[in-house]
């Protein structure tokens, strides 16, 4: 019986960690794209970064390169997202940033100031609870109409805060050339960089006692 509850044990295990959800597919010009057409595939598969310091935080472990990633032309201004392979169920923000690429999007690992954050999505507070809307699987939001037309990074990061002082990161990235664009110059970051791991928004208890108030890790959104 002992051997068969460790087993019982083991296999629930490795339920839970094939069950983590992942962005996998790139909504562009109308339509739901592939899974990972335009969007890098990792090696972490649907595992969590956990270190805001580590360069995996870019796009993921082994997501460095997109070479074998197509890239997708979109307009500026025009609506974009990620479809994920199920809903989101940590409770935790959601961010998204684009990365100019100093030449094409699928040569560049991420590296240097070039990020600036587009969109996020924060916390419900009450009296007696914190939330965050993001339990879901579909997400879509607008690019600048502003930014300089090129080749980019889109990151998407969903923060895993169930675990009290030790975030895990949700990340993908997908390719754009985006055209149609502007010569706006957002204020950028460096990721890692772009967040400390004592920011009070990765450290947070959400549990008890309930935060008063709660701001999304990273710079503010530049809206364009």
């Amino acid at each position: 019986m002992k051997t068969l509850s460790l087993l019982a044990v083991a296999a629930a295990l490795a339920s839970g960690v094939s069950a983590h959800y992942r962005f996998t597919s790139l909504i562009a010009n109308g339509q739901t794209t592939g899974a990972y057409q335009y969007v890098r595939q990792n090696s972490n598969m649907n595992s969590p970064v956990t270190s805001v310091t580590s360069n995996d935080i870019r796009c993921n472990t082994g997501a460095g390169s997109g070479a074998g990633t197509q890239t997708a032309t979109v307009a500026a201004g025009s609506t974009v997202g990620f479809q994920m392979d199920q809903a989101v169920y940590h409770a935790g923000p959601v961010a998204v940033y684009l990365g100019k690429a100093p030449s094409t999007a699928a040569s560049w690992d991420g590296s240097g100031a070039n990020w600036f954050k587009i969109y996020e999505i924060g916390a419900v507070i009450t009296p007696s609870s914190i939330t965050f809307p993001t339990d879901k699987a579909t997400f879509t939001f607008s690019l600048p109409r502003s930014i300089p037309s090129g080749e980019y990074l889109l990151r998407i990061e969903q923060i895993g805060l169930h675990s009290a002082g030790a975030p895990q990161w949700y990340i993908s990235c997908a390719q754009l050339n985006i055209t149609g664009g502007g010569s706006a110059n957002p204020a950028k970051v460096s990721i890692p960089g772009y967040v400390s791991a004592s920011d009070p928004g990765l450290t947070v208890n959400i549990y008890y006692p309930i935060p008063t108030s709660y701001k999304v890790p990273g710079p503010a959104v530049f809206s364009g």
